[in-house]
């Protein structure tokens, strides 16, 4: 299963497409807030391992053929970082997201293309190092796809929400057809 979006060009710069010099401020951007929200930020080495996480990403996300698309924010590309991304649905992965802590049954309904997900947002995460985060999820029955935000600024986090929600419904789901499989005509989203 791929994945595809259509998300507003004046607010989000494509970190997936992007290798070599093009695109490189926002993508070590990128990398730099997913490293310091998982607790790598402040390692020694953080900034090679940065650098060279840089270097590899491009080539790794290629490779995952549209399974993961990532963002910045085109104004602030330190502000807030978005990743997209699709898994198969095992029994463990199911059991792993009912085994989630308290906080995490906090969702709400999210409607988009994709169907009915969920949506959660953590402007205040139980770690105060933590950055704020939204995750938005979707349960197509063989694939769970997931969409996490994460804002470096705890204070304007709420004022990008409406942009975060734009973003989670610009995403669809890209047909694994090949040449002469099909006889029907399909146009990309509007």
């Amino acid at each position: 299963m791929r994945l595809v979006s259509s998300a507003d060009p004046a607010l989000w710069i494509p970190v997936t497409g992007s290798l070599g010099l093009r695109g490189r401020r926002h993508r070590k951007a990128a990398i730099r807030m997913l490293m310091a929200g998982a607790g790598a930020g402040s390692l020694p080495g953080a900034r090679f391992g940065s650098w060279l996480a840089s270097q590899a990403i491009p080539l790794a996300m290629r490779r995952a053929d549209g399974r993961v698309l990532a963002w910045t924010w085109k104004a602030e590309p330190e502000l807030v970082v978005a990743m997209a991304t699709t898994q198969e649905l095992t029994s463990q992965l199911r059991t792993a997201r009912a085994m989630m802590p308290i906080e995490y049954d906090d969702t709400v309904n999210f409607p988009t293309p994709l169907g009915v997900g969920e949506k959660l947002l953590m402007p205040m995460p139980p770690r105060p190092e933590s950055p704020a985060t939204a995750t938005y999820t979707w349960d197509t029955g063989s694939h769970l796809i997931t969409l996490t935000a994460v804002c470096s600024d705890r204070e304007r986090f709420g004022t990008l929400e409406s942009a975060l929600d734009a973003l989670a419904r610009s995403i669809r789901i890209a047909p694994e057809l090949t040449g002469g499989e099909s006889n029907v005509l399909q146009l990309p989203p509007a």
